[in-house]
């Protein structure tokens, strides 16, 4: 009888405990959803604090402390597209960072096929030196690299900034796109060179489909790259093929800085990239959790 009853107290306790499980994962869901958003907010916090100063006048947009409300205006936007040699510097971008990301995918995608399918006991090597110049501090080595392009003509040029450019994103795409080579499965590999494709032809017509999210996210990393890119710019370039980030510069001054007029620029110069980006962020997602971050 006493057992029984002790038996008949534990039911209860351990049903209780047992309920409590599926509410507490319930509540895992929303709370995790919850500090995503706020996660995100706070890394877009800045982007949208910048599009919100562009509308403010300059006095608004150096108030101390910041305004929350206030009346806007488009004269800053207006002046930075109309009233600047903007698409001057917006057109030197989009050739630089397309040139260059073309470039180095056509120098370095072979590059990446080679290493990962005819793979060596040097290949890691290979890799890891590879990997070591995109470390390289730009600083070390921009006294010689202006020497030699203003002795050979391309100071100043788009052609050399696109060479530059390549340069600097190969290594991230031969490091990133042998990852997603390697797990190419090498089955389809020999039955397409059992079919007579040759090497070329197992690259464009086999392989490079296959890596389509990889050859996405590499690019659009790489494009964005260039589009940032401000050292190089600013050292070896003027008024002829000089870039956006460039172009913001103008916007400082001894005086100080033009917050509201820099901020509407700022704007409209990551504007392009920030919707390239979010148009492909499904394949940008999917592209780097398939191959080299993974």
């Amino acid at each position: 009888m006493i057992g029984s009853g002790i038996a008949g107290r534990a039911v209860p306790a351990e049903q209780s405990e047992a309920s409590r499980t599926p509410q507490m994962q319930s509540l895992v869901g929303p709370l995790l959803t919850l500090a995503t958003y706020a996660i995100a907010f706070i890394f877009f916090f800045p982007i949208l604090w910048t599009l919100l100063s562009g509308f403010k006048t300059e006095v608004d947009a150096g108030a101390s402390p910041p305004l929350l409300f206030f009346h806007p205006t488009l004269a800053n936007y207006h002046s930075a597209l109309l009233e600047t040699d903007y698409f001057d510097f917006f057109k030197n971008t989009v050739i630089l960072a397309i040139g260059s990301t073309v470039l180095a995918f056509l120098l370095g995608v072979p590059a990446a096929y080679s290493l990962a399918i005819y793979s060596t006991k040097r290949t890691k090597g290979t890799l890891t030196w590879v990997l070591s110049t995109k470390m390289m501090p730009i600083v070390g080595v921009i006294v010689p690299i202006f020497v030699i392009y203003r002795n050979i003509g391309l100071l100043d040029s788009r052609l050399g900034m696109v060479f530059l450019y390549a340069a600097m994103n190969m290594p991230l795409v031969i490091w990133m796109m042998h990852s997603f080579f390697t797990e190419v499965p090498r089955p389809i590999l020999e039955a397409a060179g059992v079919d007579g494709a040759g090497v070329g032809t197992i690259l464009t017509r086999v392989v490079l489909p296959i890596s389509g999210p990889g050859l996405a996210s590499t690019g659009l990393i790489c494009l964005i790259f260039s589009w940032n890119e401000f050292f190089l710019a600013y050292m070896l370039t003027a008024g002829n093929a000089g870039t956006l980030p460039i172009y913001l510069v103008r916007f400082m001054s001894s005086h100080g800085q033009s917050l509201a007029s820099m901020s509407a620029a700022s704007t409209i110069a990551i504007a392009p990239v920030f919707i390239a980006g979010w148009s492909a962020q499904r394949a940008l997602v999917r592209g780097l959790t398939m191959g080299a971050v993974k």
